[in-house]
């Protein structure tokens, strides 16, 4: 068996045990990088290089960012006066939902956004005597499209970045994403707004909240110099991140960041440890030596032939774009948008470069399709999240998010090849 296919085997396993989570993501993630170095495609001694990777440490200074915004309260209130901003009126409240999830997510956890936001909808909806059903699912929405406008917006966004700069190009710059991640935001919301609510199942008007709820939608800090703070800290390493990262890498930016409200006890030790997704870092760093793999053994390569072989042998690269876009979508609907993006990023470049077309494109193609987890309620935590407190059943994401996918993959064929050429 040659390395080629026998790297390909290993990537079938790999791909199997993700899309059915038999087996714990991250567990599969770093035995796919044990595999591929017994198997001779790497040397044994590369086989935890991904948990050095810089990435990594980005990944976990943000987590921890993330999570003092949330302990702090500070998450809560800039949630909260969104919403207030926009009325209580059902498109007024979707709109503000929408935007508050779009632009938490665009720097936070979409996870933890949407579980802010949750009670804080709650309530209002309680309020102004309207069903949170109406609400929470676009609140949802919005947190996913969120993620895409900002490098650290989502994992997916990262690793694609990462994939590029392995393979010795320029990865994507922090506010870079903005060029398809704002319009993906505008058209998410005015198809929401104008079409999709009408797919929305009416419910019953939000009574009194349970008590956990009602606990969770009144939580915030009162101690306002952590808040302050926090904002003061937020602020200057999104800055520093965006304007400086040529000089001061984005991972240094992070992590002192993160050492600086850990100092100034805006979170403790333990929470900051609790606040770090370590299935995104596994996952993350166990698919580093498997994209390895693919490309020296040559799998990526093969892939690549036969993908171009069967798109009609010199396929456009509009395409290819279009194709990959739809297969990195297709995965997320029911796997973790991290092993989509892992999968698919190596491929992607391997597939670009066999048509003689820039990889920019493709692997934002494939990075913004893994975040269009609109379809089913396991696609992404958002839209689980809400799944109870909606009362929604597993045909209403598809009969609202389905058309949303369409919308992102409109937008994303017209926006992407006019920010990233393909042959510039």
């Amino acid at each position: 068996m040659s390395p080629a296919v026998l790297c390909l085997v290993i990537l079938a396993v790999i791909a199997f045990f993700f899309i059915t989570e038999l087996l714990p993501l991250a567990v599969t993630s770093m035995a796919g990088a044990i595999a591929v170095g017994l198997a001779g495609l790497i040397p044994l001694k590369t086989v935890f290089s991904g948990l050095s990777n810089s990435t990594v440490v980005l990944f976990a200074g943000m987590f921890v960012v993330g999570a003092a915004m949330f302990h702090t309260g500070v998450a809560q209130k800039i949630g909260e006066a969104i919403i207030k901003m926009v009325g209580s009126g059902e498109s007024s409240l979707m709109i503000g939902g929408m935007g508050a999830g779009a632009l938490m997510s665009a720097f936070l956890s979409n996870t933890s956004t949407a579980a802010s936001l949750l009670p804080v909808i709650l309530g209002i909806c309680t309020a102004a005597k309207t069903s949170p059903k109406r609400q929470l699912m676009p609140m949802a929405f919005g947190c996913g499209l969120g993620g895409v406008a900002t490098l650290v917006g989502t994992p997916p966004n990262i690793l694609a970045s990462a994939a590029l700069e392995q393979a010795g190009m320029t990865g994507f710059g922090f506010f870079e994403f903005a060029w398809i991640g704002v319009p993906l935001i505008v058209g998410g919301i005015v198809y929401m707004v104008l079409i999709g609510k009408r797919f929305i199942p009416q419910g019953e008007i939000a009574g009194e909240l349970d008590d956990e709820s009602a606990a969770e939608a009144k939580a915030s800090s009162n101690d306002t110099t952590k808040q302050i703070i926090v904002l003061v800290v937020f602020g200057i390493a999104v800055v520093m991140m965006a304007v400086f990262s040529k000089k001061i890498p984005m991972q240094v930016t992070a992590i002192s960041a993160a050492l600086i409200l850990v100092i100034t006890k805006c979170l403790t030790e333990k929470q900051a440890y609790a606040g770090i997704d370590w299935v995104t870092i596994f996952l993350f760093a166990g698919m580093m030596p498997v994209a390895t793999a693919m490309d020296k053994s040559g799998a990526g390569k093969l892939i690549a032939d036969i993908a171009v072989g069967a798109m009609g042998g010199s396929p456009s690269p509009l395409v290819v774009t279009g194709v990959l876009f739809i297969l990195s979508c297709g995965l997320t609907q029911f796997m973790s948008n991290t092993a989509s993006a892992a999968l698919l990023c190596p491929i992607g470049i391997q597939i670009a470069q066999q048509i003689g077309a820039d990889p920019h494109a493709v692997l934002m193609a494939i990075a913004v399709a893994a975040s269009c987890a609109f379809g089913t309620p396991v696609g992404t935590p958002p839209n689980t999240l809400v799944l109870g407190p909606g009362g929604y059943h597993f045909k209403d994401y598809i009969v609202a998010g389905v058309p949303l996918i369409v919308v992102s993959f409109v937008i994303s064929l017209i926006v992407i090849p006019i920010v990233w050429p393909f042959f510039p």
